[in-house]
């Protein structure tokens, strides 16, 4: 009895120490890292708009790439969409995703990625949306709500922010506006507008006229600075024209972040590299590199593709209502979702 009794005690040591296998289909590690990494690849690729964030892999297949020893996977992701501009080039898992009172926008990528030795994409589909105005509303009925980029107080708003910006900025150079990305507008105390734009470094210097600042082109070469920006005021009753100094008589809020040109990061690493091999050097001066405060490196990360490919090559992204979905092909899928909006109406 005693060593039956042992026997089936070392039998269950044995079964207790092996390790578990690995989660199928969408829980699977393996393939929720690949998918996370393919992403980020699809953001670093991508031009235009905010980076996307994971929130769950809801579709997958995978075929074995013999000759080049890996797997080619076909994903379909679900995302959101987050705080960060892509020209920040900051990683997605860095970035706020938007809640129910930031304009909320979700949607999926269909990818196709080869994993092996590395993980590189090969192409990508995404399609997104914002939420409806009417889930926001009843999970959160005082939050803001997407106003029209058009409205002329949106463009008013993002100049009155411009122009604090510039005002009150070290930075040597003045910036103009480049595009308008996002707009809201909730009732505080008073119609209050929120908006979100991007700006690009112009040749004027800060001690350019007032006068010639309509005249002042963007700089157009690959050292410029470009910067993402967060403004917001309270409408006034009558409209305003924007002058020198009309955002000190209203309630004008701004925060932008400057980013470092890719090519000025580039061109340093390149110097530092070189500099390794002498003993000794000289300072370098770059006739674009001026003063500046808050800047954030707009370098790729480490995880970006080996083989450097014109941005945008590699897929598109566009605004589409959301599809008829079909149930996942694959077993265990889809995977769970890492986060909800607090909209409970709505399945994201």
């Amino acid at each position: 009895m005693n060593v039956y009794l042992l026997v089936l005690a070392l039998a269950v040591l044995q079964q207790g120490g092996r390790a578990r296998p690995d989660k199928p289909g969408c829980e699977s590690p393996e393939a929720v890292r690949v998918a996370e990494e393919a992403l980020e690849q699809i953001n670093q690729d991508r031009t235009h708009g905010y980076i996307l964030s994971f929130n769950r892999l809801y579709d997958l297949s995978h075929t074995p790439e013999q000759e080049k020893g890996g797997l080619l996977y076909k994903f379909t992701i679900d995302v959101l969409e987050t705080k960060c501009h892509v020209i920040s080039r900051k990683p997605w898992k860095q970035c706020e995703v938007r809640g129910a009172d930031d304009v909320p926008v979700y949607g999926e990528c269909e990818v196709s990625v080869f994993a092996g030795a590395h993980i590189e994409l090969q192409s990508y589909s995404c399609a997104t949306r914002q939420v409806p105005a009417t889930a926001v509303v009843e999970s959160c009925p005082d939050c803001p709500t997407a106003d029209n980029l058009d409205e002329p107080v949106v463009m008013e708003t993002a100049n009155l922010s411009l122009q604090r910006f510039n005002a009150e900025s070290r930075l040597a150079n003045y910036f103009t506006l480049e595009n308008i990305t996002k707009a809201s507008s909730q009732w505080v105390v008073g119609p209050s507008y929120f908006v979100e734009f991007t700006i690009q470094e112009t040749v004027c210097s800060k001690k350019t006229a007032a006068s010639e600042l309509s005249n002042c082109p963007p700089m157009d070469c690959q050292f410029a600075h470009k910067g993402f920006c967060w403004g917001s005021h309270i409408a006034q009753e009558e409209p305003v024209r924007v002058k020198e100094d009309s955002f000190q008589k209203q309630p004008v809020e701004v925060k932008c972040e400057i980013y470092e040109p890719e090519a000025a990061s580039v061109q340093e690493q390149a110097h530092a590299k070189a500099d390794n091999g002498h003993a000794g050097h000289q300072e370098h001066n770059h006739t674009h590199l001026h003063p500046h405060e808050h800047l954030h490196s707009a370098t790729p990360t480490a995880s970006s593709p080996r083989v450097s490919k014109p941005r945008g090559s590699l897929g598109t992204l566009v605004d589409r209502p959301a599809p008829s979905r079909l149930s996942p092909a694959a077993s265990f899928c889809p995977g769970p979702r890492r986060h909800h909006l607090a909209l409970n109406r709505l399945k994201l």
